[in-house]
């Protein structure tokens, strides 16, 4: 098989983003996280702060969130009213994840790029998680907030990506069906999560 992509949905403070990129730094091939915005600000010529302030959240009124409208693969063109979107500008998100599959092996980190790529025969999907208290003490370590703080700023983010994940899929974000391998950094520690994806890869592979 030509390339081998590994996408990574994480809970906040697990250090799936970290994994994503110590295992893209071993297998030596690229990590998209953050990257995907300004190439999708690129490809479709809509303005990358729009993309960041969608950014695995979903920008309309809360009762929206509980709504789905799993995504199909289609774009809006510049002329209709629905162009700069949240449903758009996830469409031009997947773009470019389905042509980051298509030409080159790479982890992607977050942006539901398990469901984007789910009929993609050489995509691994991971789920990296921990419990509350590494999750917790990680975060500290990283911002200057009081523990409650940074306790509801967790719950929050992951709030976020959970209606963003189910809005985009119609799936749970953290329902283990979703993925091929699920893994608790704060057991294993970074290094461990790393070999043990790479052994999943040789195995599958």
């Amino acid at each position: 098989m030509k390339n081998i992509v590994v996408t990574i949905s994480r809970q906040y403070g697990s250090g799936g983003k970290t994994i994503g990129a110590m295992l893209a730094k071993d297998l030596g091939i690229s990590c998209y996280s953050r990257e995907i915005l300004r190439m999708a600000s690129e490809d479709s010529g809509i303005n990358e702060r729009l993309f960041g302030m969608s950014d695995e959240k979903i920008r309309r009124a809360g009762w929206f969130k509980i709504l789905s409208r799993p995504y199909q693969g289609e774009l809006i063109p510049p002329e209709n009213k629905e162009f700069t979107s949240d449903d758009n500008l996830f469409n031009y998100q997947a773009k470019v994840i389905k042509e980051l599959a298509e030409k080159e092996s790479c982890v992607i980190v977050g942006r539901c790029a398990d469901f984007i790529l789910k009929d993609y025969p050489n995509v691994a999907s991971v789920f990296i998680h921990a419990d509350r208290d590494f999750c917790l003490q990680r975060s500290m370590e990283r911002h200057s907030m009081t523990e409650k703080e940074m306790q509801k700023y967790i719950e929050k983010t992951d709030q976020y990506r959970g209606d963003f994940y189910r809005y985009h899929t119609g799936h749970e974000w953290a329902d283990a069906r979703n993925y091929d391998l699920c893994l608790n950094s704060g057991k294993l520690g970074f290094e461990k999560c790393v070999e043990e994806i790479k052994s999943y890869l040789k195995i599958r592979f």
